[in-house]
């Protein structure tokens, strides 16, 4: 399964009064794990960047000065998204602009995202997972503990890759059964490193599953099918409090 987590900044909030994108940072999710393969540009809006906006992202029209306008990298970007799904925070505003951007092109004057690709918004997800708390990155970013003291302003392809562990978190968190080879972990950056194997596992306590824990579990359960994030049958609805056998790697009832 392939996913890309994916952010811009722009020149100033509404897309309506004319503002256009002046940077893009995407990263590629394959099977819950974060590769090296990443999208960054910085873009010529052929405009003026307003004053608020540049205080957010601290991007000037001197800095982007020889930089590319969105036509010439158009294709580019578009490879690079194929039909994945796209994981976005608050996706309206990133769509509307990307759609505006294309809608201006020759090549791809008809084109939508939403058309050729399912949009994830990781602001929905939020709202409805921590109802009346604060759902911005650096919030979510601490609630998950996910390391961001690295940013000071906004920036696309940053603000991607904090997304991306943010998102992996918010929904399970648990890589290793979604996706991720046996005896590795992943990192920010697509390393792998092998994991110790458990030793005298037979001596491991094994704990069943409380009706509490039972009624959380369907709770994640129902939100991983709201999402699509699995075609088909969920291999979890085959059975009744389980539980993971750390021997055989395998799910058994207790």
């Amino acid at each position: 399964m392939r996913q890309v987590v994916l952010d811009t900044e722009t020149t100033g909030l509404e897309v309506g009064e004319g503002h256009r994108i002046v940077e893009i940072g995407a990263v590629e999710l394959l099977n819950r794990h974060v590769t090296d393969r990443k999208f960054h540009k910085y873009i010529d809006p052929e405009r003026d960047i307003s004053k608020e906006a540049s205080q957010i992202h601290g991007i000037t029209s001197e800095r982007l000065a020889g930089s590319p306008v969105f036509r010439d990298i158009a294709d580019e970007f578009l490879e690079f998204v194929g039909d994945s799904d796209l994981i976005i925070h608050n996706a309206t505003f990133d769509i509307g602009f990307l759609n505006n951007e294309l809608a201006l092109t020759d090549s791809h004057a008809d084109e939508e995202l939403q058309a050729r690709c399912q949009i994830i918004d990781t602001l929905d997800l939020a709202r409805n997972k921590h109802p009346g708390q604060r759902n911005d990155l650096d919030s979510l970013c601490q609630r998950y503990g996910v390391n961001n003291s690295s940013r000071a302003l906004h920036g696309a392809l940053l603000d991607a890759e904090l997304l991306a562990l943010v998102y992996l978190q918010m929904t399970g968190g648990q890589a290793t059964l979604l996706g991720e080879q046996d005896g590795e972990t992943s990192s920010l950056h697509g390393r792998r490193q092998h994991r110790q194997p458990i030793k005298n596992a037979d001596a491991l306590i094994r704990a069943g599953a409380t009706s509490e824990d039972l009624q959380l579990h369907e709770k994640w359960l129902d939100m991983l099918r709201q999402q699509k994030q699995v075609d088909g049958e969920i291999i979890w609805d085959r059975v009744s409090n389980p539980a993971w056998d750390l021997e055989h790697g395998q799910a058994t009832s207790q």
